[in-house]
Parts: C-alpha cells; structure tokens; sequence
C-alpha cells in the first residue's frame, strides 16, 4: 500500500480531524478524471470548434486572433503550461496573460485594430479578479472572443456571459472542482481540457496521448507518493523546482503548491533551467530540496544535466529529484529518479498533468509534516480556497 493509499482508507472521523478529507482523494483521482473531460470535450466539440472557427482559429483567410490565455495563480500555470502546444497547433500568437495583470494594465496589453480570442481558466469561476476582467473586457472590448473554462457551473464567469454570443463557457464535472484548498485535479483537468482545445480538428491523434497519460498517471502516483512522503520526513526547509518549455510551468505549480500546503514553512522558489544561475542559485543550500523536470529533448536535456551535475559538484543542496517523462538514465546526477515507461514518446508539450502530481503530493505531505490540515492548511487565513477582499477600483 502506497502512502497515498493509507490516506485513502483512513476512518472518515479521522479524515474529518486531521484535514484528509478532500486532498488526498482529489490527487489521486486525476488519471480517471482525465477520460471524464475528455468526455466533456468529446461531447461539445462540434459547439467549440464553430466557435473557434468563428474566433478566426484555423479560419482562412489570415490574420487569426491573438490568443491570451488568462488566469490567476494556478490558473495562470494552466495557460502557461499551454503556450507552446496551442502555438502549434493553432498556428498563431498565444501568450499565457495573467488575469491579475489585466485587471490594472488591460489598455496596455491591448493593440488596436488585432483581433483576439481570450481564454479564461477558473476554477471557481468567481474569482473576482477573473469575474472583473471578464465583465470590463466585454464592456470596452466588445470584438473580442471569450472561451471560459470552469469547474463550477454556478460561478459568475459561467452563469453572467451565458446570453453573450461572443462568450462560450465550458463547464468540467463537478468532481474536479476541488474542495481543497489547493487547486489540484481542477488544475490537471482543465490542462488535459486545454491540451483537447489544440487538437479540436483531431480527437484521434490525442485520444491516444490522452491513452498513454492515464495510464502513466496509474503508474506514476503511488509511486511519487512513497518518494514524497519519505522526503517530507527530511524536513526541507525550502524547496527550488527548475523546468524547461511547457515543464516550467510545472516547476512553478509544484513551487506552489508546496508552499500553500506547508503553509510558507517551506520556503519555495522555481526557475526555468538555464536562469537558475542567473543569480537565484545564491539561495539553495544544504536545507533544500531541488526538484528538476527532465525534458525528453535529448538538446534540452543536456542543459538540465549539466545543472545537476554542477549543484552536485557544489554541493549546494541537501536532495535532488529528478522527474522525467521516460528513460531518464539513473546517474550520478540525483538521489532520486521518478519517471514511467507509459510515457514513452510523449512530447514535453503534453507532460504537465502528469509531472505535476508530484508536487501536489510533495505539498501534501509537507503540510502533514508540519502538523497542518491538508484541507485547510492556512491556520492564519492568509490565504483561502477562492482569493477574497479584492476591491475593485474603477
């Protein structure tokens, strides 16, 4: 039994007492939860591509839209964690814009006369800094096309834009709109539903992607929980997560998610591969875990080994982990190696749902260790399941 699974099977009453009763059940669902929206997609996709079509994605003739990929937070890294694949496939400018700065700089990121399609990820759907942006965009902007991703089908992005013609909200199962504090399925749901959007003209060639990530997920969770749970026991005061392409984003959702669940006892920081020594290196130390997602890129991968091997050189942290797609090669360059030969041939660009598992149960049990309540670890209420207080100013 992994040290997942001995959460999972913990009396209710104790589940309830100790914060268990969510989190835990909320990672370890995501593999299945993938086919689920994937069914979502399956279902609309007639509906999505009109729209598309109509937002000038995969339309002739050009210019097609600037893509912004919108969101706060986590919901940022979801687009971050898009940006490449969606470049390619749609074949036009798509850059990950967080709602945050559009909510006090929207003029300025806007260009006259271009055409844009916004797409906007929310858990909740009520954030109001997402909540604002939307409304003030349809209100000054009122050309651009809006694609809303949601889990809750009663949030305000979902439920205000319903009669707009220029507006499509897609709402996921309402399993996947996570109880927890920490965004975890939510997030890896509406990735796969992202990685769906880039190939809307070809469900068959990512059913089978999709085929290959459900069944690494399997593979790859209790076996990431038994390395997160004895790296928990270590006590890292800090943890530093590096990845390259799409799997930067990753670095900096497990970054997060590590923070949040620990409450800031675990002090975090991410970076792409080659920044890192850019000055962010001065702060790891024999107190901190270093985390790097390994790229299938054999050119990009030799980068990324050239950073372990120099950290290991100075030894300039207490751990290494290295977390790759598949075939990673055991070295000398980290302590730990989590990888899954489901993932054989997978493109970095597809990674992200999966990879990220990892530091979800890295946050998990980081927060246990410090005696926090995975579902509530915020005892201050520094932080809270849906951002509150947030005074829009006009």
């Amino acid at each position: 039994m992994s040290a997942l699974s001995e959460l999972l099977v913990l009396p209710g009453s104790e589940k309830a007492a100790r914060g268990l009763e969510h989190t835990p059940a909320e990672i370890a669902q995501q593999p299945e939860a993938w086919l689920s929206t994937f069914e979502v997609f399956r279902r609309k996709r007639e509906q999505i591509a009109e729209f598309l079509a109509l937002a000038g994605i995969g339309a002739s003739p050009r210019p097609r839209p600037t893509v912004f990929l919108i969101g706060a937070g986590t919901s940022d890294y979801i687009g971050q964690s898009l940006t490449f694949l969606l470049r390619r496939f749609w074949n036009c400018e798509v850059m990950a814009v967080p709602s945050t700065d559009l909510l006090t700089h929207m003029d300025e990121w806007m260009i006259p006369e271009k055409k844009y399609l916004w797409v906007s990820f929310s858990r909740s759907g009520d954030s109001p800094e997402g909540v604002a942006v939307l409304e003030n965009a349809r209100k000054n902007y009122p050309d651009i096309h809006h694609l809303v991703v949601s889990c809750n089908s009663k949030g305000r992005m979902i439920q205000e834009s319903a009669d707009d013609p220029r507006v499509l909200g897609i709402c996921l199962d309402d399993a996947v709109n996570d109880r927890g504090l920490a965004m975890t399925s939510s997030f890896s749901n509406m990735v796969v539903f992202g990685q769906c959007l880039a190939h809307v003209n070809d469900v068959g060639t990512y059913e089978g992607v999709l085929t290959q990530l459900v069944e690494a997920g399997r593979d790859f969770l209790p076996r990431a929980a038994d390395c997160a749970s004895a790296l928990a026991k270590e006590a890292y005061t800090k943890g530093c997560f590096v990845g390259s392409g799409a799997l930067r984003a990753v670095a900096r959702e497990s970054a997060l998610k590590l923070l949040e669940l620990t409450a800031g006892k675990t002090l975090t920081m991410s970076e792409s591969v080659l920044g890192l020594r850019h000055g962010p290196m001065a702060a790891l130390d024999q107190g901190t875990l270093f985390v790097c997602f390994l790229s299938s890129s054999r050119r990009v991968q030799a980068y990324e080994r050239d950073l372990l091997n120099e950290i290991g050189k100075k030894r300039l942290v207490g751990c290494r982990v290295v977390v790759g797609g598949s075939e990673i090669g055991r070295d000398s360059l980290a302590e730990h190696y989590l990888e899954s030969s489901a993932m054989s041939g997978v493109a970095d660009d597809y990674r992200p749902a999966v990879d990220v598992i990892f530091g979800q149960l890295l946050g998990l049990f980081g927060s246990l260790r410090w005696n926090l309540r995975p579902d509530f670890p915020s005892p201050n209420g520094a932080i809270s399941r849906v951002v509150q207080n947030v005074n829009i100013h006009s």
